[in-house]
């Protein structure tokens, strides 16, 4: 089935909430885990702008924190789909803090997710492809065709060990 082209564009998500008391440790601090659940949820969103279809997370490639958020900071989530397979899409992710008091905003996170489009009997299914525009775009998706490769290679690997451990 000839599925047609979407723009980065069209499914770009940004989504903010403000850090409470009850999403830190004692200290303060934001648990990674708030963090995570809110790309996670972002995630999901632009995958669906995108697929028109339920999604679901199939698996988180790569999650780095870079600073801390704190009670107070609004933790703005942004996420976009990079590139697409024929089920599946890689989504990245770039969560900020602002300090609503003195206005500085701080790159605390970015993951990249993968994420697979379902039909109405629960499995995989086709989704549009994407059609990258801008340089930004494009660089995105060069860079995400790159890990894409790398994420198979290390699946085949890992397949090989489990049937013959001189493999691995």
């Amino acid at each position: 089935m000839n599925q047609p082209h979407r723009c980065t564009k069209d499914s770009t998500v940004t989504i903010s909430r403000i850090m409470l008391p009850q999403d830190a440790n004692p200290a303060g601090i934001v648990h990674g885990g708030v963090v995570m659940k809110e790309i996670d949820n972002a995630a999901g969103v632009a995958a669906v702008r995108h697929a028109k279809k339920i999604c679901v997370t199939a698996s988180i490639d790569r999650m780095d924190f870079h600073n801390p958020a704190f009670i107070g900071n609004l933790l703005i989530v942004k996420a976009s789909v990079n590139m697409t397979g024929t089920t599946s899409m890689e989504i990245g992710v770039r969560v900020e803090t602002e300090d609503l008091l003195s206005g500085v905003i701080t790159h605390i996170a970015s993951a990249y997710l993968t994420f697979v489009a379902l039909g109405e009997d629960k499995r995989p299914t086709p989704i549009p492809q994407l059609k990258p525009e801008s340089d930004e775009d494009i660089r995105r998706h060069k860079e995400a065709l790159a890990r894409r490769e790398l994420r198979l290679a290390e699946k085949k690997k890992e397949k090989e060990c489990q049937t013959d451990a001189a493999k691995c």
